[in-house]
């Protein structure tokens, strides 16, 4: 196996104990409460991954607290897309790359929602692009992840929790390397555009 998920996950532990933002929990901690919550939930490994890694743009450049207080988006859902395409599909980079926009979908269709949003991630949804319009929610909700990256959203919101016990990282290593592992057995499926290229996942 690639050392490749182990190494996403000591990036995430080596750097993750900065402040998440203007929350009461770091990086690592918010991380591993978002798993948490999602493999609770029964979901499948791919968004277990997902959860656990859905922030690691935070951690590869630049500081979100510096950038927010510049009134600027850090687009930390783009940032690690090219370390985590390295080592799993669809399944898991999708959700990661769709949870701000699923924020402003759910902030768009669900008034509650909005109300419930913590200071910091209303501060953040401000940079963002703040709630969707109609057209662009419509958009959103057909794309093939929405539904995941909405799961993945409301894990993320409930993240937050200074009191809460999280299973440590190594606890999750199984999510990712399974994960990975279904990566790959999709792409030697007959019908899959790398095994019809010849390229590899």
């Amino acid at each position: 196996m690639s050392a490749g998920v182990e190494s996403l996950l000591a990036l995430l532990v080596s750097r993750g104990g900065g402040q998440y933002g203007y929350e009461p929990v770091s990086q690592l901690a918010h991380a591993l409460q978002t798993a948490s919550l999602a493999e609770a939930a029964g979901e499948g490994a791919p968004l277990v991954a997902a959860a656990l890694l859905h922030d690691l743009g935070h951690l590869v450049e630049g500081s979100e607290v510096e950038r927010l207080a510049r009134g600027e988006d850090d687009h930390h859902e783009l940032r690690a897309l090219r370390l985590l395409k390295r080592e799993f599909g669809a399944a898991v980079v999708e959700p990661v790359r769709l949870h701000v926009q699923a924020k402003r979908y759910l902030c768009a269709r669900e008034p509650d929602y909005l109300a419930a949003l913590s200071a910091a991630s209303r501060a953040s949804l401000a940079v963002q692009g703040g709630a969707m319009s109609a057209d662009e929610a419509a958009a959103f909700i057909r794309l093939p992840q929405a539904e995941a990256a909405l799961r993945l959203r409301r894990y993320d919101d409930c993240a937050k929790n200074p009191l809460a016990q999280s299973p440590d990282a190594g606890h999750f290593l199984p999510h990712l390397r399974q994960a990975q592992a279904e990566t790959r057995t999709a792409a030697t499926r007959p019908d899959s555009p790398s095994a019809q290229t010849g390229a590899t996942s």
